[in-house]
């Protein structure tokens, strides 16, 4: 599941041949707000992305970012309603006290175990009710707020309140993604890739040879995005023209099939008087 953060970013997904992203919360922090990942984004900014992202691209399965739902579980049980009805096929939701951070930040502490269960009961039991029900995520930071056995007691607690998958952030070896995948046998495992991250970087084929097979490159894209961006306005600011680095950049007529702007002058075409 690539990251994306705004319905380009999920479009360029798509035509790359994905068929699931993860509308993630560091990206979304960054690019709406220009804020670090350290708990600025509210419910509803995230839920607002969502609407948009989901309704710009239907052929995806969107799992969306929701932190720690937000509060309580009630506040929890509304995150869960608003991605529902913003199109979401699913929904992460941690354990981190509020404000959170990004997962391979330091300095993260979490919640009591009780409080946080709740919570992923509410969600359950929010997200079961809909006839298109969401798949709810457990995700524990409790790896580097506590230790690697905290975590993995978070996470066979998580799995007995019914979640679809469990996700313990920012492992710190293979030998740890190992210890992960053998304490929680049977179970639907999440890795998350973060270039330049706490965790080694591995590909999807060797992960599901530890058990892990719900794969987030959350950064990915962002991160080569803002390194091409960079390097044009270097060039641009040093020469005042992008002529001899067209190669560089997407063409004016790629961008608009990216838009997809045939489809939209059909339709203005056949309302025109």
């Amino acid at each position: 599941m690539p990251g994306v953060w705004d319905a380009l970013s999920a479009r360029l997904v798509h035509r790359a041949g994905f068929t699931t992203a993860f509308v993630s919360g560091y990206a979304v922090s960054g690019t709406l707000l220009g804020v670090p990942d350290i708990g600025y984004l509210t419910q509803a900014e995230m839920a607002e992305v969502a609407r948009r992202v989901c309704t710009a691209n239907p052929e995806l399965d969107l799992v969306v970012d929701a932190d720690t739902g937000y509060g309580n579980p009630l506040n929890t049980v509304r995150t869960v309603e608003l991605w529902q009805q913003a199109g979401a096929s699913g929904i992460f939701l941690e354990d981190q006290v509020w404000p959170k951070r990004c997962g391979h930040m330091s300095g993260k502490q979490v919640i009591d175990r009780q409080d946080w269960l709740a919570k992923l009961r509410a969600a359950v039991d929010t997200a079961q009710r809909s006839t298109d029900p969401l798949f709810v995520t457990a995700r524990t930071d409790a790896r580097a707020a506590a230790s690697l056995p905290e975590a993995l007691e978070r996470a066979r607690m998580a799995r007995d309140t019914g979640v679809d998958a469990l996700f313990v952030e920012a492992p710190e070896s293979v030998d740890e993604l190992e210890q992960i995948a053998a304490a929680l046998p049977g179970c639907t495992l999440v890795a998350n890739m973060v270039e330049t991250g706490r965790t080694p970087l591995l590909t999807p084929g060797e992960l599901a040879q530890i058990g892990f097979t719900l794969i987030v490159s959350p950064l990915s894209l962002l991160f080569s995005i803002v390194d091409a961006a960079q390097t044009a306005l270097r060039t641009l600011h040093e020469r005042g023209t992008m002529r001899d680095h067209l190669g560089d950049l997407v063409d004016f007529t790629a961008f608009t099939d990216l838009v997809n702007l045939d489809e939209h002058l059909a339709i203005e075409q056949r309302y025109r008087t």
